[in-house]
């Protein structure tokens, strides 16, 4: 049982309640079983005072072989994967240095409250199975796929159809279900870095076995016209998923900065959910999603990282970044909606709407314990949470009721 200051994402729109001393219970399966307000004669003193009590942030897309290279400045988008990103993850074709790096990616998303991820693994069979292995024996959750590219990068990154789609059929088999926090997700880098038999063949992997879609879509604007040269047949950048049976309603397309409002409108309608990533779009100088451009058509949102490009693990500086672009894009958000986007709203952009980003009864008890100001009004508690870029890391980590990180203060305590 867990006494504190608790807020309650609501399951279906972007609000949050605030419990101001409530008591959350989780069983010992490691779901919530009650949240209620503390009764005035409660004894279990606050488990964590000075802090909030939320549930666990979810990164919607993020890069473990960019872990190393935060903040390598040598963008835009194409020059930066040649000149930067590239040289690090041709470094992955070594199972030994791939596991030092799962260690501390997994290590920098504890730290910062994150306790589910989509995450792009290697494009090496080998170096994704160790991010598998370390995500189990941290006990974190997410979608991870091995990246899928058989031409526009180096030799040494390229895994033609044949032996890409084997070892996805693999790691599938090893890692997918698996103790119900972790899952395999196909992952096409981008369209550029496919060619179109590989790319059908990963959307009838993903159709055949039921699984998630991971990718790219209309991030750079020279990344759209290469795209547009290599694919000529398509009308636009969606369309080229679209023709190889990799958009619908478990497809998740990171970035869609430039989309035309034909494309908005396809993607509401085929159910797709979308990775919006600030920081990393302001590093690179890509511009601005429109949020609202997806917003208004109640298409699923997450909030993204996007390390390396992105230049930290926490989704509250992507919170701050979110809002910045927001004011840019003439669509001013809140604090409130966008911590509810970096829980809930990531929880569903996964397809975790069930089990996970509430604090109720039968949810996961996922959790992320930040120190926060004692603040009377709702709403300052939330800029509070959202835009102090000077936060510290997350106090406590909780994922299915065990903890992760942190000392347990004056609970949780067993009754």
């Amino acid at each position: 049982m867990l006494r504190g200051r608790l807020l309650c994402p609501d399951p279906a729109q972007p609000k949050i309640e605030r419990i101001v001393d409530g008591l959350l219970t989780i069983g010992d399966d490691g779901r919530i079983m009650s949240v209620a307000p503390a009764p005035d004669d409660c004894a279990l003193p606050e488990s964590y005072p000075g802090a909030v009590i939320l549930p666990g942030f979810v990164d919607a897309h993020v890069h473990f072989p960019q872990t190393r290279v935060i903040g390598s400045a040598s963008g835009p988008l194409l020059r930066w994967l040649e000149r930067s990103v590239f040289p690090e993850e041709l470094r992955f074709q070594s199972v030994r240095y791939a596991a030092v790096v799962a260690y501390e990616f997994c290590e920098a998303l504890v730290r910062h409250g994150t306790t589910c991820a989509a995450i792009y693994g290697s494009s090496h069979e080998a170096a994704t199975d160790v991010l598998f292995q370390e995500l189990d024996r941290r006990g974190l959750r997410a979608l991870v796929g091995m990246t899928l590219m058989d031409r526009g990068a180096p030799p040494g990154l390229l895994v033609g159809a044949d032996e890409a789609i084997a070892a996805c059929e693999r790691l599938v088999d090893r890692w997918h279900g698996h103790d119900g926090r972790l899952g395999f997700c196909v992952t096409p880098r981008f369209a550029l870095s496919c060619t179109p038999e590989l790319l059908r063949r990963a959307g009838r992997l993903a159709d055949a076995r039921g699984l998630h879609v991971q990718t790219h879509l209309s991030e750079n604007t020279d990344e759209l016209r290469h795209t547009a040269a290599a694919f000529p047949a398509a009308r636009d950048y969606l369309e080229v998923y679209e023709s190889h049976g990799l958009a619908g309603p478990r497809s998740l397309f990171a970035h869609c900065i430039h989309l035309s409002d034909g494309e908005w409108d396809r993607l509401a309608a085929g159910g797709s959910a979308v990775a919006h990533c600030p920081d990393s779009n302001f590093f690179l100088g890509s511009g601005c999603m429109r949020l609202r451009s997806a917003s208004e058509r109640s298409i699923r949102v997450g909030l993204g990282t996007d390390v390396g490009a992105g230049r930290s693990f926490s989704l509250r500086q992507v919170i701050a970044s979110a809002y910045d672009a927001s004011l840019i894009a003439g669509a001013p958000t809140t604090a409130e909606e966008l911590l509810w986007l970096a829980t809930r709203g990531g929880a569903c952009a996964l397809g975790m709407t069930a089990e996970l980003g509430c604090l109720r009864p039968g949810f996961e008890a996922d959790l992320a314990v930040i120190d926060a100001p004692e603040i009377a009004g709702a709403e300052g508690l939330f800029d509070a949470l959202a835009f102090r870029r000077d936060a510290a890391p997350a106090r406590a980590v909780f994922v299915r009721g065990a903890l992760l990180r942190g000392a347990v203060a004056a609970g949780p305590e067993v009754v």
